[in-house]
Parts: structure tokens; sequence; C-alpha cells
């Protein structure tokens, strides 16, 4: 297999790590002001991810890095062209950063309610913009013969584009109240557990449209299988979640994101960025790549640190494993 095939295989996964651990933070902060009746219980919400999230952003950094040392043309036409909605993503998760380690500074409920808004801010944007980007990704934008972006913020909000910003939005919404329901106790389980049976139907409807849609456009015989498993993975985890089975439940959420997230990664190779002007202008894993050394010496770093971050990374997550209720939260002074 050549170096080429192995990084666009390595940023497939890290991609697929970043929407199947930071899908459900995104989750949790938007149904921050659904599921929560009063401060206690949106404390209990924020730290059930508290530990976690920070961590599941270092996916996206990796991916980002390696896209850029990996595939330093596919990095120079994506970050100029999808400029807007990537900076508005940038701006999100930093405010959504900030409001986790300034909310509790103060002992007043109007300081904590504009941090709550901003973590409702910075979940919904980027959880709806992601969607946005990776459809249009896979769907191809205009790229001229000197591997430059021509279109305009408007081109990508097209039918397709919006779809996938709406898909993303609505599964993440699912798989935060999965995840909620699977790491709390009392009434705000049961009402997490309620909501993903709701949200997860809503979900599963625009997913099969969205798939359904991708496969016309990119599809092959791998793709359609796995499309098909994604989809029997969400619509198990309702079946889990309907008979109060959270930890099946969540697992069925997971799988159908990274399923989804994977079977987009197969369909658009060998190409990272398909062009709509011309075929000829497309970036693939090979126009696109950096040059062999490049990739060598960075597929030795890879080999060495990557199990080490994934194991720290397990490790928290085993360690903070335990639900969460009113009870583990002392009341506001």
């Amino acid at each position: 297999m050549e170096l080429t095939t192995i990084w666009f295989c390595l940023i497939a996964v890290l991609w697929i790590g970043y929407f199947v651990l930071e899908g459900f933070d995104f989750g949790v902060g938007m149904l921050l002001p659904v599921l929560a009746r009063d401060d206690r219980e949106r404390r209990v919400m924020i730290n059930t991810i508290g530990p976690v999230w920070d961590g599941n952003e270092v996916w996206l950094l990796t991916a980002g890095g390696a896209t850029f040392a990996a595939f330093p043309e596919w990095y120079a036409t994506l970050f100029s062209g999808f400029y807007l909605p990537l900076f508005l993503i940038l701006i999100a998760l930093i405010v959504r950063g900030v409001a986790f380690e300034y909310r509790h500074q103060r002992p007043s409920a109007t300081w904590a309610g504009w941090w709550d808004r901003a973590v409702i801010f910075g979940s919904y944007v980027p959880a709806f913009l992601w969607g946005v980007a990776f459809a249009n990704i896979v769907r191809g934008v205009p790229i001229d013969a000197d591997f430059e972006f021509t279109g305009t913020v408007m081109t990508l909000l097209n039918p397709y584009g919006l779809l996938g910003g709406l898909v993303t939005l609505s599964l993440f919404v699912t798989h935060g109240a999965m995840f909620i329901a699977l790491k709390t106790d009392g009434d705000i389980r049961g009402r997490a557990g309620a909501l993903a049976l709701r949200v997860g139907a809503v979900a599963a409807v625009l997913a099969v449209v969205f798939l359904v849609w991708t496969q016309a456009l990119t599809g092959n015989l791998a793709t359609a299988v796995i499309f098909v498993v994604a989809a029997l993975a969400l619509v198990g985890g309702l079946g889990a979640a309907y008979v109060g089975r959270e930890g099946f439940a969540f697992a069925g959420t997971f799988l159908a994101i990274g399923l989804a997230v994977a079977g987009l990664f197969v369909g658009l190779f060998p190409d990272v960025m398909p062009s709509t002007t011309d075929v000829a202008n497309s970036l693939t894993t090979t126009n696109a790549s950096a040059t062999p050394y490049t990739l060598k010496l960075m597929t030795v770093a890879a080999a060495v640190f990557t199990p080490l971050v994934v194991g720290y990374q397990a490790w928290t997550y085993w360690i903070f494993r335990k639900r969460i209720s009113i009870h583990h939260i002392p009341a506001a002074h």
C-alpha cells in the first residue's frame, strides 16, 4: 500500500474518532436548555463531559495537522475555500471551551446563564457546519486548474450541503442524549432516554435520505454495504434505548456515526477534494500529497505516538466511567 493511501486512511480514522467522540460533546451542549430543569442538573450534564471534552478535540487538531503535513495542497484549498465556515467553527469552539472553564468562577446565576448560552452556541454551530463542510467535500466544489476554490459561501449552502448539516446536528443531539442517559442517574436519565428516541427517529430519516443521496452521487458496492450497516446500527441503538439498554444504545449511535463517516471517505477515495468545474482539476491523494520523505517521517512518528495518545484517552474514559447525579453536585452557595 502506498504511503499516500495509508495517510488518507489515517486521516479518515482521525475524523471518525473526532465525530464519534466530540459528537456527544456537542449533543450534551445543545441539550443543556432542554433536559436540565435547574442549575444543579445543568452542572450534572456539564460534568459528564468535563473530564473528556478537551481530549476529544485533540482528534480535530491532529486531523488538521496531519492534513497539512501529508496533503498540503488539500489543506490549502480546503482552508481557503471553506474559510468562513471553518472560522465560525473555530470561534464557536473557542467560546465553548472558555465557557466550560469560566462558568463556575462566580456564584452568580446571571454569570452562569451567559456562559450556558455560550456552551449552547459553541455546540450548535460546529454540529451543523461540520456536516455542511463534509457534504460539500464529498459532493465536490468548483476548483480551477491552479487547485484554487472559485466558489463563494453560497456555493456551500446547496441542498445537499444543508441536508448534511441537519444530519450531523440531529445525529449529535441523539448521540448526546444517549450519552447523558448512560452517564447520569435520576430524573435526567429518564428524560434523556425519552428524548433520544424522539430525536433519533428524526435523525434516522434524515440520515437515510442523505446516505441514499450520497450513494447516488459517489457510491459503490463498498459504500452501499457500509451505509446499510450504519443505518442498522442506528436503528439498533434506538431499539436498545427503547428497552432501557443505555450502553448498547450509545454503542449504536457511536457505530452509526463512525460507519457513516467511514463510508464518506471510502466514496471519496482516491479524490480528496473533487472539482465540479473539471474532473482534471480534482485534488487526489497523488497530486495533493507531500513528498515521500515527509510521509515516511510522519509514518514513523504516528506509529510511536498514536498508541500512546489512544491509550491515555482510553484510560481517561475508564477512570471517569461512573454515573453522575445531582447527589454528587453540592448546592450553590
